[in-house]
């Protein structure tokens, strides 16, 4: 059993997991999966497809015929933890295929890498492949290399990450993800509904719905009609939630702007007959609106805060997470403070927080003022504490309600789950300690909430549901 740490970078996506074992002799591969959701998605994708041409999935170095590293360009510090990885994979295993972000700057990883085998860029799967087949070379057996329904997942069985769209338009100072991944490319709206439904047919009891900018999903394709079922879809994000709140799996929207239209979904997370959750991830990243001027965000902190207003009226039970950027160039005290003052107001539920870094190819590299190290490390600390004990107040707040609860994990001392506020390794956990021998991963239960610390809570099963 373990608590959420209060520093978690809310830029990663759960460990990759990998359960299978190859057959003998069948060519392997490792799989190291760095940075976001979005990636781990990314990684799914190539190893079903390598799954399908016979190859089998090996979980450590020794094991593999070669290794392929999905890496992260978002910071620095991230691009530092890929290069790593990279230098760890030729040490333990030799053989070394690099994609993902980091891959968008193959001279910069071949600088520090000269031996590996082949770099791609980001969601470039048939180049990826091609590097696979020269390094290792198919050797399928149709009658025993079965693909299992679903894919290759490395989420636990019970949960899944479901990309509706990649690339963004937005054009914010401190993001390079539009160069590297490219403008808005929204996926038709039955294509999703489809891979939902088989995931769900599948086991997965709850859908994390993910991309680069959620809100603006189909915005590209024009909204236009998708034939589903006996009826026609929308690309847009509230017709597809909605329908995504028709299957028996929890629904969890992530990386939502906040667009006047998100309104529109919030009655959604309202409806009992609805499986999307009271939940929101939104990068608001700062509050002044000189701070988010320069970082040229499409949101204003007072605008917000009245949307906030208004999503809680219609739906008290709303759960609303969120990131911030502190010391970014430019950034006064006031400034700073005006933003803890908002965070005040805003009382928001999960938050996550980053000291600005410079990245290679950022326009806000170039603004004046930058601030110093320490004055970021001190505005972190103010913040998380400030974040912390809101956090811990709504906790505490929850000691006596009786809620659903999924489970994620099972050990000698308690099974691990989530409420509907908790994303997974983001946000907190709630810990069952008694009588909790039965359960599996991905039950869904009812407790009675007994105890809250700062970013999780404790509680009683009451019964299955």
């Amino acid at each position: 059993m373990s608590t959420n740490p209060p520093n978690l970078r809310p830029d990663l996506a759960p460990e990759a997991r990998i359960a299978e074992t190859p057959r003998r002799g069948q060519p392997t591969l490792g799989m190291v999966s760095l940075g976001c959701p979005k990636a781990l998605v990314d990684s799914e994708r190539i190893l079903t497809r390598l799954r399908a041409e016979g190859y089998g999935i090996s979980p450590d170095y020794a094991g593999a015929d070669a290794v392929i590293v999905n890496t992260c360009g978002f910071l620095d510090s991230a691009k530092a933890e890929s290069l790593d990885a990279i230098g760890e994979a030729l040490v333990e295993n030799g053989k070394v295929i690099v994609t993902g972000c980091l891959g968008a700057e193959p001279d910069y990883i071949r600088e520090h890498h000269p031996r590996i085998l082949a770099v791609t860029g980001p969601h470039q799967y048939e180049q990826v492949l091609d590097a696979v087949h020269a390094a290792v070379p198919p050797d399928p057996n149709p009658y025993i290399d079965l693909l299992p329904a679903s894919g290759v997942k490395l989420t636990p069985r019970h949960y899944s990450y479901l990309k509706i769209s990649e690339g963004c338009n937005h054009k914010c100072k401190f993001c390079i993800i539009p160069d590297m991944r490219g403008k808005l490319a929204s996926r038709p709206a039955h294509a999703v509904l489809r891979e939902a439904e088989k995931l769900v047919d599948s086991g997965v009891r709850e859908l994390l719905v993910i991309s680069q900018d959620t809100s603006a999903y189909g915005l590209d394709r024009r909204y236009d009609l998708n034939p589903w079922k006996d009826r026609e879809v929308r690309s847009h994000i509230t017709d597809l939630a909605r329908e995504l709140g028709q299957f028996d799996a929890w629904v969890r929207l992530h990386y939502v702007y906040p667009y006047p239209y998100v309104r529109d979904l919030i009655p959604l997370m309202a409806d009992a007959g609805c499986s999307v959750l009271p939940y929101l991830d939104i990068p608001f990243q700062h509050a002044h609106p000189d701070v988010l001027k320069r970082m040229a965000r499409p949101a204003a902190g007072a605008k917000t805060l009245e949307e906030i207003t208004a999503w809680r009226e219609t739906c008290p039970d709303i759960t609303l997470r969120s990131t911030f950027i502190v010391g970014y160039p430019g950034e006064t005290e006031d400034e700073f403070q005006t933003l803890l003052d908002w965070m005040d107001e805003a009382q928001l539920d999960r938050v996550g927080c980053f000291q600005y870094e410079n990245v290679d190819g950022a326009r806000s590299n170039d603004l004046p003022d930058h601030v110093p190290a320490d004055v970021k490390q001190d505005r972190w600390e103010r913040f998380m504490e400030k974040a912390q004990a809101i956090s811990e107040a709504k906790l505490m707040a929850k000691v006596g309600q009786t809620i659903e609860v999924i489970v994620d994990d099972i050990d000698d001392e308690a099974a691990t789950c989530r409420t509907k506020s908790d994303a997974p390794e983001i946000d907190g956990n709630l810990f069952i300690d008694e009588g909790f021998e039965n359960l599996n991963p991905g039950d869904i239960v009812t407790v009675e909430v007994d105890e809250a610390g700062e970013y999780d809570l404790w509680g009683r099963l009451c019964s299955s549901v």
